[in-house]
């Protein structure tokens, strides 16, 4: 009897916990709930969240990295919390859409809390998630009219795109508010350890994508870290921020800025300045890599440039000679490829500069070129320089058609598929600088002896020595075509017949289709 009496007590228990459970993840006290973080007592996919945020602490210093990282890492948690949403919003999973709404709210209100910034945004982000969102999704728990169900449905998502979008917004005048006390270190601080902190920060916040640029770049930092680099007395930090003018320079905004303050001229003036430190010199050879780079759509800040154009370009041939490592070397010529590519006359001042010796020479030094990507960027120079006529016989004169040969059997040293792309551009630019310099004679002859051809034809047939790429197949086929033109007999007939006498595109198709297969 006691046994049962004691059962029948356990069960009632039981029975009230999990109907007090069941009834607190739809109540929306969200004083409460902030207080608890809507932690959940089971462990599921839903705990995720909770788990990110609770790790991360809070400080009361607003401009320290922790404190933007936070900020940072709670808007990620937020929007993979409304993310959730939309999605078992379009499966129906009512149930999930309410938690998931009731869990959101408290994340929103819990930042809106610690960051005091965001209390400029509009009232309605938090009133839509209280008073509409949570609510409406609610009535949804307890009906099956599917016609409701589905005008209910329709205005949730209605809601949550205004509560996301509006989230958005929050996140950005917040993080903009917390960018404006770190530029303000920048401009007004007379510390170089308070700088040096601060340009570090804004540096790790360019590295969260393009949309944290745009935003660092409007809130001024370009215009803050210029005017750091134009001032002898803190030329320590020259090199650093650099750094991260050339982050911030990836999205157009940034690129804007350094126009308006005169930027070009004074990369210029770092760039000329032997005194200089190398790491200082080599950062400003990354900006202009960064703001010459094809990538970019808008070229009116090219128009500064072109009026420094013979400092710039003088000065990176002489980086890419004195380079002391392999780093500074590809920023240098990295930044010297992007610009040959813009205008004609940077060739015509390379050339007058000696650079094809100083580049091949560079091609046999272990310590500045190591790596593909270092090639790939030589090669890149060496394509748009033989486009004129006189850089073919400073080419023979260097031996620089063994070393054309030598990057077209450039293969990767890993798995690695970015080095692997960048092997393959390197195979193809060769090959194309090799087509270009054969319209002359001695060119021709000289690769020829050099056994280009058999290399070349390799290159062809062989997928696997060209990484199945396409783009080198097309190059070498154009480079034999031009050997050809010039020394027919360099060419076996069978060879001949399938590479040459056929149209481009139908000796393309042959040798795009020449993958074994064993059944």
């Amino acid at each position: 009897m006691c046994v049962c009496v004691r059962f029948r007590m356990h069960a009632i228990q039981v029975d009230s916990v999990q109907r007090w459970m069941e009834d607190l993840r739809h109540m929306t006290e969200v004083e409460c709930m902030c207080v608890l973080q809507s932690k959940p007592i089971a462990v599921d996919e839903d705990s995720l969240g909770e788990l990110i945020v609770s790790a991360v602490g809070t400080t009361g210093d607003h401009v320290t990295r922790d404190n933007l990282q936070t900020l940072l890492k709670r808007a990620l948690v937020v929007s993979t919390e409304l993310g959730k949403m939309f999605q078992r919003l379009e499966r129906g999973r009512w149930q999930r859409v309410h938690s998931t709404a009731v869990r959101a709210n408290c994340h929103v209100r819990s930042l809106v809390h610690e960051y005091s910034t965001a209390r400029a945004t509009p009232a309605h982000m938090q009133k839509k998630c209280t008073e509409w969102l949570c609510p409406v999704s609610c009535r949804c728990l307890h009906t099956d009219d599917e016609y409701f169900l589905k005008s209910m449905k329709e205005a949730i998502h209605e809601i949550l795109t205004d509560v996301s979008d509006s989230f958005s917004q929050m996140i950005d005048m917040a993080l903009a508010n917390e960018i404006q006390i770190l530029i303000k270190q920048v401009e007004e601080s007379d510390d170089v350890f308070i700088i040096e902190n601060a340009i570090s920060n804004l540096l790790s916040l360019t590295q969260d994508g393009p949309q944290l640029c745009s935003i660092i770049a409007k809130e001024g930092a370009v215009v803050a870290l210029l005017k750091i680099c134009r001032q002898d007395c803190f030329n320590s930090l020259y090199a650093h921020a650099l750094r991260t003018v050339a982050s911030i320079c990836c999205v157009e905004e940034g690129i804007n800025q350094l126009e308006k303050v005169d930027g070009v001229l004074c990369l210029a003036d770092i760039l000329t300045d032997e005194g200089c430190a190398e790491a200082a010199r080599a950062e400003a050879a990354a900006v202009v890599a960064q703001i010459t780079s094809p990538q970019h759509t808008s070229t009116q800040h090219l128009a500064s440039f072109l009026e420094s154009m013979q400092d710039i370009v003088t000065a990176l041939i002489k980086l890419c000679e004195s380079a002391s490592c392999g780093e500074v070397f590809l920023l240098a010529s990295a930044a010297l490829a992007n610009i040959t590519f813009f205008d004609s006359m940077a060739c015509e001042i390379l050339l007058q500069l000696n650079a094809v010796h100083i580049l091949l020479q560079a091609c046999r030094d272990r310590q500045r070129i190591d790596t593909p990507y270092s090639k790939d960027q030589v090669v890149t120079i060496l394509a748009n320089l033989s486009v004129l006529e006189q850089s073919a016989s400073e080419v023979l004169q260097e031996n620089g058609i063994e070393r054309l040969l030598l990057l077209l059997g450039e293969k990767p040293s890993s798995s690695n598929p970015s080095e692997g792309a960048a092997c393959e551009r390197v195979q193809q630019k060769a090959a194309v600088t090799l087509a270009r310099l054969s319209r002359d004679p001695d060119v021709a002859q000289a690769a020829i002896e050099l056994q280009a051809v058999p290399r070349l034809i390799e290159l062809c047939h062989s997928p696997a020595e060209r990484n199945s790429s396409d783009s080198v197949l097309v190059a070498c086929l154009a480079a034999l075509r031009r050997l050809a033109a010039g020394c027919p007999d360099s060419i076996a007939p069978s060879d001949h017949q399938q590479l040459i006498k056929p149209r481009l595109v139908d000796s393309f198709l042959l040798c795009s289709n020449m993958e074994e297969s064993f059944v």
